[in-house]
């Protein structure tokens, strides 16, 4: 199988260290709301009324590579913030218009439904298809060779129910594809999230089917939007 991964990338040489985990469980009662912080009305709006568990990707600008990814819960009417930490985004930064090599992740909310990787099932609640073909070509830059060791997809441009690497586009190849949370190699990727092996891990063993979890993805000034 070809590989077809992070909007069809190809990355080149220099990108930096794996950026360190930043975990933090609140006290009780902190860092909790009746919606998810930061989020409008145009994008919360669009979260299933059924979601309890929520992967909000705050990008730092438009322009920008750098994200915080902040792990919500819902437990009653409240969202309690659980984990977070220090991401990228699109190297580009981000687009409400997403198309196949623009480098800039897609604004949106989108459901999580598969997950996989080159690597081991860690325990993940989602279904997970463990395959060689995750693997990034050693061609690429060697930063790069463990992104894909652990993948979740994000339902944009492809069919809920298959693999992560399913290279079927709904919408068409111009519209991009294999947008994913991956592995973080230290910078901005082509269109994927990326984070620390430790939240990818994390991710996998607590995102829940059962509790319809969703991505909320998008630059800081974007996400806080009314309409």
């Amino acid at each position: 199988m070809v590989l077809t991964a992070c909007d069809g990338a190809r990355p080149g040489a220099g990108a930096g260290a794996q950026a360190d985990e930043a975990t933090r469980t609140p006290s009780a009662g902190a860092a909790e709301a009746t919606r998810v912080p930061g989020v409008g009305d145009r994008w919360h709006t669009r979260i299933p009324a059924a979601s309890e568990q929520v992967v909000a990707v705050y990008g730092e600008g438009v322009n920008s590579p750098d994200a915080t990814v902040v792990f919500y819960e819902k437990r009653g009417s409240t969202w309690a913030r659980a984990r977070s930490w220090p991401a990228h985004n699109g190297k580009k930064g981000w687009t409400t218009d997403h198309h196949e090599g623009d480098n800039r992740s897609p604004v949106g909310v989108f459901t999580l439904s598969d997950a996989g990787g080159v690597r081991a099932d860690p325990g993940a609640k989602l279904p997970y298809t463990r395959s060689p073909a995750f693997a990034a070509p050693r061609w690429w830059a060697e930063s790069h060779w463990h992104d894909f060791d652990y993948v979740i997809a994000i339902d944009y441009n492809r069919i809920k129910g298959t693999s992560p690497n399913d290279p079927t586009r709904p919408e068409g190849r111009h519209k991009g594809g294999s947008i994913w949370l991956h592995m973080d190699h230290g910078s901005g990727t082509s269109a994927c999230v990326s984070l620390s092996e430790s939240g990818m891990r994390y991710l996998l063993r607590t995102l829940d089917p059962a509790r319809h979890p969703v991505v909320v993805m998008g630059d800081k000034a974007d996400l806080r939007r009314s309409h």
